[in-house]
Protein backbone atom coordinates (compact mmCIF):
# COMPACT_ATOMS: atom_id res chain seq x y z
CA UNK A 1 0.00 0.00 0.00
CA UNK A 2 1.28 3.45 -0.90
CA UNK A 3 2.29 5.46 2.15
CA UNK A 4 -0.08 8.31 3.01
CA UNK A 5 1.15 11.90 2.91
CA UNK A 6 1.88 12.95 6.48
CA UNK A 7 3.19 16.47 5.97
CA UNK A 8 1.48 19.46 4.34
CA UNK A 9 2.90 21.08 1.25
CA UNK A 10 5.23 23.96 2.01
CA UNK A 11 4.54 27.50 0.79
CA UNK A 12 8.05 27.86 -0.64
CA UNK A 13 6.88 27.87 -4.28
CA UNK A 14 3.21 28.81 -3.89
CA UNK A 15 2.50 31.96 -5.91
CA UNK A 16 -1.13 31.29 -6.85
CA UNK A 17 -2.94 31.22 -3.51
CA UNK A 18 -4.83 33.79 -1.48
CA UNK A 19 -4.18 31.70 1.61
CA UNK A 20 -0.91 31.90 3.53
CA UNK A 21 0.90 30.71 6.63
CA UNK A 22 -1.05 31.85 9.69
CA UNK A 23 0.70 34.12 12.14
CA UNK A 24 2.22 32.08 15.01
CA UNK A 25 -0.20 33.53 17.57
CA UNK A 26 -3.12 32.66 15.30
CA UNK A 27 -1.90 29.09 14.90
CA UNK A 28 -1.53 28.62 18.64
CA UNK A 29 -4.98 30.07 19.36
CA UNK A 30 -6.57 27.84 16.71
CA UNK A 31 -5.15 24.73 18.34
CA UNK A 32 -6.50 25.73 21.78
CA UNK A 33 -10.06 26.26 20.52
CA UNK A 34 -10.33 23.37 18.04
CA UNK A 35 -13.08 21.53 19.90
CA UNK A 36 -15.31 24.49 20.77
CA UNK A 37 -18.44 25.26 18.77
CA UNK A 38 -19.38 28.92 18.23
CA UNK A 39 -22.51 27.63 16.51
CA UNK A 40 -23.91 27.06 20.02
CA UNK A 41 -22.90 30.27 21.79
CA UNK A 42 -24.82 29.62 25.01
CA UNK A 43 -22.94 26.38 25.60
CA UNK A 44 -19.54 27.60 24.39
CA UNK A 45 -19.55 31.05 25.86
CA UNK A 46 -15.82 31.76 25.83
CA UNK A 47 -15.53 31.33 22.06
CA UNK A 48 -18.79 33.25 21.60
CA UNK A 49 -17.23 36.20 23.44
CA UNK A 50 -14.19 35.94 21.18
CA UNK A 51 -16.43 35.96 18.11
CA UNK A 52 -18.14 39.15 19.30
CA UNK A 53 -14.72 40.72 19.77
CA UNK A 54 -13.67 39.69 16.27
CA UNK A 55 -16.80 41.22 14.73
CA UNK A 56 -16.23 44.45 16.66
CA UNK A 57 -12.65 44.61 15.41
CA UNK A 58 -13.66 43.81 11.85
CA UNK A 59 -16.12 46.67 12.12
CA UNK A 60 -13.21 48.91 13.05
CA UNK A 61 -11.26 47.66 10.00
CA UNK A 62 -14.23 48.30 7.70
CA UNK A 63 -15.52 51.61 9.07
CA UNK A 64 -18.67 50.25 10.74
CA UNK A 65 -19.87 51.14 14.24
CA UNK A 66 -21.96 48.48 16.01
CA UNK A 67 -21.33 45.78 13.39
CA UNK A 68 -23.35 42.60 13.17
CA UNK A 69 -22.10 39.34 11.72
CA UNK A 70 -20.09 36.25 12.46
CA UNK A 71 -16.89 34.38 11.59
CA UNK A 72 -17.75 32.27 8.54
CA UNK A 73 -15.87 29.46 6.86
CA UNK A 74 -14.68 31.86 4.17
CA UNK A 75 -15.67 34.23 1.42
CA UNK A 76 -17.93 31.73 -0.33
CA UNK A 77 -20.14 31.27 2.71
CA UNK A 78 -20.24 35.00 3.41
CA UNK A 79 -21.18 35.81 -0.19
CA UNK A 80 -23.91 33.17 -0.17
CA UNK A 81 -25.24 34.67 3.05
CA UNK A 82 -25.35 38.13 1.50
CA UNK A 83 -27.48 36.82 -1.36
CA UNK A 84 -29.63 34.81 1.05
CA UNK A 85 -30.28 37.80 3.30
CA UNK A 86 -31.22 40.01 0.34
CA UNK A 87 -33.51 37.33 -1.05
CA UNK A 88 -35.18 36.76 2.33
CA UNK A 89 -35.76 40.48 2.86
CA UNK A 90 -37.40 41.15 -0.49
CA UNK A 91 -41.03 40.51 -1.38
CA UNK A 92 -40.14 39.91 -5.04
CA UNK A 93 -41.20 36.50 -6.33
CA UNK A 94 -38.25 36.02 -8.70
CA UNK A 95 -35.36 38.15 -7.40
CA UNK A 96 -32.16 38.83 -9.28
CA UNK A 97 -28.64 39.86 -8.31
CA UNK A 98 -26.64 42.30 -10.45
CA UNK A 99 -22.84 42.14 -10.33
CA UNK A 100 -19.80 42.88 -12.51
CA UNK A 101 -18.37 40.06 -14.59
CA UNK A 102 -15.32 40.14 -12.30
CA UNK A 103 -17.39 38.94 -9.34
CA UNK A 104 -16.16 35.82 -7.53
CA UNK A 105 -17.50 32.46 -8.72
CA UNK A 106 -19.11 31.92 -5.32
CA UNK A 107 -22.00 34.05 -6.55
CA UNK A 108 -22.73 31.43 -9.19
CA UNK A 109 -23.04 28.92 -6.35
CA UNK A 110 -25.27 31.31 -4.42
CA UNK A 111 -27.56 31.84 -7.40
CA UNK A 112 -27.92 28.10 -7.94
CA UNK A 113 -28.49 27.26 -4.28
CA UNK A 114 -30.94 30.08 -3.65
CA UNK A 115 -32.77 30.06 -6.99
CA UNK A 116 -32.02 33.66 -7.86
CA UNK A 117 -31.04 35.08 -11.24
CA UNK A 118 -27.40 36.25 -11.36
CA UNK A 119 -26.86 38.97 -13.95
CA UNK A 120 -23.29 40.02 -14.70
CA UNK A 121 -22.28 43.14 -16.61
CA UNK A 122 -19.04 43.66 -18.57
CA UNK A 123 -16.33 45.54 -16.71
CA UNK A 124 -14.70 48.69 -18.03
CA UNK A 125 -11.32 48.97 -19.71
CA UNK A 126 -9.87 49.56 -16.24
CA UNK A 127 -11.09 46.06 -15.22
CA UNK A 128 -13.46 47.59 -12.66
CA UNK A 129 -17.25 47.41 -12.47
CA UNK A 130 -19.03 49.73 -14.89
CA UNK A 131 -22.03 51.26 -13.06
CA UNK A 132 -23.72 52.22 -16.33
CA UNK A 133 -23.44 48.70 -17.70
CA UNK A 134 -24.77 47.28 -14.45
CA UNK A 135 -27.66 49.78 -14.43
CA UNK A 136 -28.86 48.30 -17.72
CA UNK A 137 -29.42 44.96 -15.94
CA UNK A 138 -31.27 46.39 -12.93
CA UNK A 139 -35.05 46.18 -12.79
CA UNK A 140 -37.84 46.09 -10.23
CA UNK A 141 -36.90 42.51 -9.29
CA UNK A 142 -33.32 43.35 -8.35
CA UNK A 143 -32.76 42.40 -4.70
CA UNK A 144 -28.98 42.84 -4.47
CA UNK A 145 -26.19 44.72 -6.20
CA UNK A 146 -22.60 43.56 -5.68
CA UNK A 147 -19.27 45.35 -5.86
CA UNK A 148 -15.80 43.93 -5.32
CA UNK A 149 -13.02 45.54 -3.29
CA UNK A 150 -10.02 43.58 -4.50
CA UNK A 151 -10.98 41.31 -7.40
CA UNK A 152 -9.49 37.84 -7.36
CA UNK A 153 -8.05 38.05 -10.87
CA UNK A 154 -6.57 41.56 -11.02
CA UNK A 155 -6.90 43.07 -7.53
CA UNK A 156 -9.15 45.88 -8.75
CA UNK A 157 -11.41 47.99 -6.53
CA UNK A 158 -14.82 48.70 -7.97
CA UNK A 159 -16.35 52.22 -7.69
CA UNK A 160 -18.11 51.38 -4.44
CA UNK A 161 -19.88 54.74 -3.80
CA UNK A 162 -21.30 54.78 -7.34
CA UNK A 163 -22.56 51.21 -6.98
CA UNK A 164 -24.11 52.07 -3.61
CA UNK A 165 -26.00 54.90 -5.31
CA UNK A 166 -27.16 52.46 -7.99
CA UNK A 167 -28.46 50.10 -5.29
CA UNK A 168 -30.24 52.94 -3.49
CA UNK A 169 -31.95 54.04 -6.70
CA UNK A 170 -33.08 50.46 -7.28
CA UNK A 171 -34.23 49.99 -3.68
CA UNK A 172 -31.89 47.00 -3.53
CA UNK A 173 -29.39 45.85 -0.92
CA UNK A 174 -25.71 46.48 -1.59
CA UNK A 175 -22.94 43.97 -0.83
CA UNK A 176 -19.17 44.47 -1.05
CA UNK A 177 -16.92 41.46 -1.46
CA UNK A 178 -13.66 42.47 0.22
CA UNK A 179 -12.66 38.89 1.06
CA UNK A 180 -9.06 39.38 -0.06
CA UNK A 181 -8.67 43.15 -0.25
CA UNK A 182 -10.13 44.00 3.14
CA UNK A 183 -6.86 43.79 5.05
CA UNK A 184 -4.90 45.79 2.46
CA UNK A 185 -7.35 48.57 1.60
CA UNK A 186 -7.33 50.30 5.02
CA UNK A 187 -3.82 51.49 4.15
CA UNK A 188 -4.76 52.97 0.78
CA UNK A 189 -6.79 55.97 -0.39
CA UNK A 190 -9.55 53.89 -1.98
CA UNK A 191 -13.19 54.28 -0.97
CA UNK A 192 -14.48 50.80 -0.28
CA UNK A 193 -16.16 50.30 3.10
CA UNK A 194 -19.20 51.09 5.25
CA UNK A 195 -18.05 54.61 6.11
CA UNK A 196 -17.47 55.46 2.45
CA UNK A 197 -20.86 54.39 1.10
CA UNK A 198 -24.24 52.90 2.01
CA UNK A 199 -22.98 49.32 2.17
CA UNK A 200 -25.40 46.79 3.70
CA UNK A 201 -23.23 43.68 3.94
CA UNK A 202 -19.56 42.84 3.43
CA UNK A 203 -17.29 39.84 3.11
CA UNK A 204 -13.81 40.13 4.64
CA UNK A 205 -11.61 37.12 5.33
CA UNK A 206 -9.11 37.02 8.20
CA UNK A 207 -7.64 33.81 6.77
CA UNK A 208 -6.31 35.64 3.72
CA UNK A 209 -4.26 38.82 4.27
CA UNK A 210 -5.54 38.83 7.87
CA UNK A 211 -3.13 35.95 8.59
CA UNK A 212 -5.56 33.84 10.62
CA UNK A 213 -5.77 30.08 10.27
CA UNK A 214 -8.13 28.52 7.74
CA UNK A 215 -11.13 28.57 8.00
CA UNK A 216 -11.78 32.10 9.21
CA UNK A 217 -13.95 34.19 6.91
CA UNK A 218 -16.03 37.16 7.90
CA UNK A 219 -19.62 38.21 7.22
CA UNK A 220 -20.57 41.73 8.34
CA UNK A 221 -23.93 43.48 8.28
CA UNK A 222 -24.90 47.06 9.01
CA UNK A 223 -28.39 46.32 10.41
CA UNK A 224 -29.71 43.70 12.85
CA UNK A 225 -32.57 43.02 10.45
CA UNK A 226 -30.07 41.38 8.09
CA UNK A 227 -29.11 38.83 10.72
CA UNK A 228 -32.78 38.34 11.61
CA UNK A 229 -33.45 37.49 7.96
CA UNK A 230 -30.86 34.70 8.18
CA UNK A 231 -31.88 33.24 11.54
CA UNK A 232 -33.58 29.90 12.08
CA UNK A 233 -34.80 28.40 15.35
CA UNK A 234 -32.57 25.83 17.08
CA UNK A 235 -34.90 24.16 19.59
CA UNK A 236 -32.54 21.43 20.81
CA UNK A 237 -29.58 23.75 21.59
CA UNK A 238 -29.08 26.05 24.54
CA UNK A 239 -29.10 28.87 21.98
CA UNK A 240 -32.56 29.58 20.58
CA UNK A 241 -31.61 30.65 17.03
CA UNK A 242 -28.76 30.57 14.56
CA UNK A 243 -28.02 32.90 11.64
CA UNK A 244 -24.98 31.08 10.27
CA UNK A 245 -24.99 28.76 7.28
CA UNK A 246 -22.80 25.90 8.49
CA UNK A 247 -24.18 25.25 11.98
CA UNK A 248 -21.54 23.42 14.02
CA UNK A 249 -18.12 24.90 13.28
CA UNK A 250 -14.77 24.78 15.02
CA UNK A 251 -13.80 27.65 17.27
CA UNK A 252 -10.34 27.47 15.73
CA UNK A 253 -11.19 30.04 13.10
CA UNK A 254 -12.73 32.43 15.60
CA UNK A 255 -9.83 32.16 18.04
CA UNK A 256 -7.15 32.50 15.38
CA UNK A 257 -8.86 35.57 13.91
CA UNK A 258 -9.08 37.14 17.36
CA UNK A 259 -5.41 36.47 18.04
CA UNK A 260 -4.25 37.76 14.65
CA UNK A 261 -6.31 40.94 14.95
CA UNK A 262 -5.06 41.60 18.48
CA UNK A 263 -1.48 41.08 17.37
CA UNK A 264 -1.48 42.88 14.02
CA UNK A 265 -4.17 45.57 13.81
CA UNK A 266 -3.30 48.11 12.61
CA UNK A 267 0.50 48.45 12.50
CA UNK A 268 1.29 44.84 11.67
CA UNK A 269 -1.22 44.75 8.83
CA UNK A 270 0.13 48.00 7.43
CA UNK A 271 3.63 46.52 7.39
CA UNK A 272 2.33 43.30 5.79
CA UNK A 273 0.52 45.24 3.08
CA UNK A 274 3.42 47.57 2.34
CA UNK A 275 5.87 44.67 2.01
CA UNK A 276 3.45 42.73 -0.22
CA UNK A 277 2.77 45.76 -2.42
CA UNK A 278 6.49 46.44 -2.75
CA UNK A 279 7.01 42.84 -3.85
CA UNK A 280 4.18 43.10 -6.38
CA UNK A 281 5.59 46.34 -7.79
CA UNK A 282 9.06 44.77 -7.99
CA UNK A 283 7.77 41.69 -9.81
CA UNK A 284 5.74 43.77 -12.24
CA UNK A 285 8.85 45.79 -13.02
CA UNK A 286 10.95 42.65 -13.43
CA UNK A 287 8.51 41.20 -15.97
CA UNK A 288 8.17 44.51 -17.80
CA UNK A 289 11.97 44.72 -18.08
CA UNK A 290 11.92 41.29 -19.69
CA UNK A 291 9.51 42.49 -22.37
CA UNK A 292 6.26 41.02 -21.06
CA UNK A 293 2.92 42.80 -20.98
CA UNK A 294 2.05 43.40 -17.31
CA UNK A 295 -1.19 44.52 -15.68
CA UNK A 296 -0.41 47.33 -13.23
CA UNK A 297 -0.73 45.94 -9.66
CA UNK A 298 -3.17 48.20 -7.81
CA UNK A 299 -3.09 45.75 -4.88
CA UNK A 300 -0.46 43.02 -4.28
CA UNK A 301 -1.47 40.90 -7.28
CA UNK A 302 0.42 40.75 -10.57
CA UNK A 303 -1.00 39.54 -13.90
CA UNK A 304 1.37 38.93 -16.82
CA UNK A 305 0.77 37.82 -20.41
CA UNK A 306 2.98 34.73 -20.35
CA UNK A 307 3.31 32.19 -23.21
CA UNK A 308 1.73 28.82 -22.48
CA UNK A 309 5.00 26.94 -22.96
CA UNK A 310 6.78 29.15 -20.44
CA UNK A 311 3.93 28.81 -17.94
CA UNK A 312 4.08 25.03 -18.28
CA UNK A 313 7.88 24.96 -17.88
CA UNK A 314 7.62 26.95 -14.65
CA UNK A 315 5.00 24.61 -13.22
CA UNK A 316 7.25 21.68 -14.16
CA UNK A 317 9.87 23.27 -11.91
CA UNK A 318 7.46 23.14 -8.98
CA UNK A 319 6.04 26.65 -8.99
CA UNK A 320 2.37 26.67 -8.06
CA UNK A 321 0.84 29.16 -10.51
CA UNK A 322 -2.61 30.19 -11.68
CA UNK A 323 -4.14 31.93 -14.68
CA UNK A 324 -6.78 34.58 -15.12
CA UNK A 325 -9.80 33.81 -17.30
CA UNK A 326 -7.96 35.55 -20.15
CA UNK A 327 -4.97 33.25 -19.66
CA UNK A 328 -2.50 35.59 -17.99
CA UNK A 329 -0.14 34.39 -15.28
CA UNK A 330 -1.53 35.48 -11.91
CA UNK A 331 0.82 35.89 -8.93
CA UNK A 332 -0.59 36.82 -5.51
CA UNK A 333 2.02 38.39 -3.25
CA UNK A 334 0.80 36.96 0.03
CA UNK A 335 2.78 37.33 3.29
CA UNK A 336 4.70 34.08 2.68
CA UNK A 337 5.94 35.40 -0.69
CA UNK A 338 9.36 36.92 -0.10
CA UNK A 339 11.60 38.94 -2.39
CA UNK A 340 14.00 35.98 -2.41
CA UNK A 341 11.20 33.73 -3.71
CA UNK A 342 10.39 36.19 -6.47
CA UNK A 343 14.04 36.54 -7.44
CA UNK A 344 14.32 32.75 -7.67
CA UNK A 345 11.15 32.68 -9.75
CA UNK A 346 12.55 35.26 -12.16
CA UNK A 347 15.77 33.26 -12.49
CA UNK A 348 13.68 30.27 -13.49
CA UNK A 349 11.78 32.45 -15.97
CA UNK A 350 15.11 33.39 -17.52
CA UNK A 351 16.33 29.80 -17.56
CA UNK A 352 13.13 28.55 -19.17
CA UNK A 353 13.43 31.26 -21.84
CA UNK A 354 16.96 29.95 -22.58
CA UNK A 355 18.76 32.92 -21.13
CA UNK A 356 17.91 36.30 -19.60
CA UNK A 357 16.30 39.01 -21.65
CA UNK A 358 16.37 42.64 -20.59
CA UNK A 359 17.84 43.88 -17.32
Amino acid sequence: MEQAVTQPQTFDRVLSSMCTRPHPVAREAAERFLATNPGDPETYRSVAELESAVIDRLGEVTGLDNPRGYVASGGTEANIQAVRAARNRTDVAEPNVVAPASVHFSFQKAASLLDVDLRTAPVGTDRRADPDAMAELVDSDTALIVGVAGTTEYGRIDPIPALADLAADADAAFHVDAAWGGFALPFTDHEWHFAHAAVDTMTIDPHKLGRAAVPAGGFLARDPETMDALAVETPYLESTSQATLTGTRSGAGVASAAAALDELWPAGYRETYERAQANADWLAGAFAARGFDVVDPVLPLVAVDLPDALFDSLTDRGWRLARTARGELRVVCMPHVTREMLEAFCRDVDDCREGPVGT
